[in-house]
């Protein structure tokens, strides 16, 4: 293989609200955590381990717009995009390093606003439609 590939693909949960950063050219950026987990039980105590990464996600544009009007805390969401370390100089003049996923593509899984609104839904109570019963049979060719 001649080239190299940056790709990662992420589920998880918005561990925060997407924080936006609007530039004079219409152009805007949103940031957002979004934790994976993973499960294992330990072999010699037969707990089960469940350990938390985080990840620093970026959107841009309208991706971005989109996200911040939609997602909220807690959203499951599916990410794909490039990992990129940025680096700046801090307080004292030293070097800082943080490494992002610049996400191309999103997909929401489960909004916040989805699940209160099944839930709603499904608490709410309707009343069952019934049909009135006809004595007249039908003749068709179906079997059953």
């Amino acid at each position: 293989m001649a080239g190299t590939v940056n790709k990662v693909i992420l589920i998880g949960h918005l561990g925060d609200e997407v924080k936006m950063h609007y530039f004079d050219d219409k152009n805007s950026i949103g940031r957002f955590p979004i934790a994976t987990n993973e499960s294992y039980t330990n072999k010699t105590t037969g707990d089960k381990v469940t350990t938390t990464e985080w990840h620093n996600i970026v959107v841009r544009n309208k991706l971005a717009e989109i996200c911040e009007k939609y997602l909220t805390k807690g959203d499951k969401v599916y990410c794909e995009g490039r990992i990129k370390t940025r680096q700046w100089e801090g307080d004292g003049g030293v070097k800082r390093y943080t490494t992002e996923i610049h996400v191309i593509d999103m997909t929401f899984l489960s909004t916040k606003r989805e699940l209160s609104a099944n839930s709603s839904q499904s608490t709410s109570k309707q009343t069952p439609t019934v049909e009135p019963k006809t004595d007249t049979v039908e003749n068709d060719d179906l079997p059953f």
